[in-house]
């Protein structure tokens, strides 16, 4: 039987992109100037570095990080965010909250989340500075309406 000795040269290696939260472990999101402006007070913002990421574990104590691991705690931002504080409106820009999407989803009704996605996509919505990540709720509004619903 031979042994298959492989050069390092030839094997690819994973490449860390640093987008992963120096905390949790968890894969960041990355975010834009805009949000980080809008979500820190300024001797918060001056701690890191861009690119930055927002840690979307919602137990992890880190908000934003950056790739030299310099981090942000959620003590640091400006007001309380969804997911790292689930009585936060998990919609910022129009506040909408968990506990409605889940009595929408005990009642089996989804006009509201109906109403709440036309409003979203409309120019009303300010996710850039409002949500924590910098993106749309929206995803997020239907994974858990579908979660409550058990499904």
């Amino acid at each position: 039987m031979y042994a298959v000795v492989m050069n390092k040269a030839f094997v690819r290696e994973p490449e860390d992109h640093g987008d992963r939260c120096p905390r949790c472990g968890s894969r960041g999101r990355e975010v834009f100037e805009a949000t980080l402006v809008a979500q820190l007070p300024p001797e918060e913002r001056a701690r890191i570095g861009e690119p930055a990421c927002f840690c979307p574990h919602a137990t992890c104590e880190v908000a934003y990080f950056d790739r030299f691991e310099r981090t942000v705690e959620v003590a640091g931002l400006r007001r309380p965010v969804f997911p790292k504080d689930p009585q936060a409106p998990i919609c910022p820009c129009f506040g909408l909250t968990v506990e409605e999407i889940e009595a929408d989803a005990r009642d089996g009704s989804v006009a509201r989340l109906k109403e709440h996605r036309l409003r979203a996509e409309s120019p009303e919505a300010r996710c850039a500075t409002a949500a924590p990540d910098g993106r749309s709720c929206i995803p997020a509004v239907q994974r858990h309406y579908f979660k409550s619903r058990g499904g």
